[in-house]
């Protein structure tokens, strides 16, 4: 697993993360507090406070996958 810090801090940046990730085949999740979502979940994204950093666990066994995720995500990552 893979853990990074990413801002989703506007709706445009919201919906091409979600169409980014959605790509991959494994498990995303978003922690904020003790909130815990499925970051392909765009309704779920929207519950959680978007003006903060939030933490992206990446679920991830493949470095080379994992690589490409990072590159994917790179926008995101604070």
């Amino acid at each position: 697993m893979k853990a990074v810090q990413i801002s989703l801090n506007s709706i445009d940046k919201v919906k091409r993360f979600v169409n980014d990730i959605t790509k991959f085949d494994f498990d995303f999740d978003l922690v904020s507090g003790r909130y815990v979502i499925d970051a392909k979940s765009i309704m779920g994204i929207f519950s959680l406070d978007l003006s903060k950093p939030i933490d992206l666990n990446i679920h991830v066994e493949d470095p080379a996958e994992e690589a490409t995720v990072m590159e994917t995500i790179k926008d995101y990552v604070i």
